[in-house]
């Protein structure tokens, strides 16, 4: 049965829902966190350890369905390598959602990866695909790249100790 239509504030409610989400998340496992002022860049969610000092950051992507269960990225997110920076990667459709904390440094990668696999195959017609801005982060890939395997972001379910590891260091 097809899903009814969302309406523009549901839609507008996705990411906000993710990012109290996650925040929830770290209080349960006892980590403290913020939210990032509103407008930054770069940053979503803020991890500190327990004398308040920012260890650790998140972008917060969230998604509820749709056909390749992906993410909306953009060429930006190609290059942004922060080495205490991490994605949080939040499918709400399944109950509980779902969570995955990915480094920002394989985040970059896999994007550039993926947009340049989806270049070099023809689109429906045929025809030779066109650059843009977008691009899309999926859980799956159909196409194999080397050192990747094809569902490579289960390595990264619910993997909060990364941020743990941040923390210690």
């Amino acid at each position: 049965m097809p899903r009814p239509p969302r309406s523009t504030l549901e839609k507008s409610l996705v990411g906000p829902a993710g990012e109290h989400y996650v925040l929830y998340r770290l209080y349960m496992k006892g980590m403290l966190a913020s939210l990032a002022p509103p407008g930054s860049p770069t940053i979503d969610v803020l991890v500190m350890n327990p004398n308040e000092t920012v260890i650790a950051t998140l972008q917060v992507k969230a998604r509820t369905y749709g056909p390749d269960g992906g993410w909306h990225m953009s060429v930006k997110h190609e290059s942004f390598v922060q080495p205490r920076c991490f994605y949080a990667f939040v499918d709400l459709e399944p109950e509980p959602p779902v969570v995955y904390i990915v480094p920002s440094k394989v985040v970059a990668e896999t994007v550039r990866k993926s947009h340049q696999a989806w270049l070099a195959t023809p689109g429906k017609q045929g025809q030779q695909r066109k650059d843009n801005k977008m691009r899309r982060i999926r859980p799956l890939y159909e196409d194999q790249w080397p050192g990747y395997k094809q569902d490579w972001l289960e390595d990264y379910k619910e993997r909060w100790d990364l941020l743990h590891e941040a923390v210690a260091d």
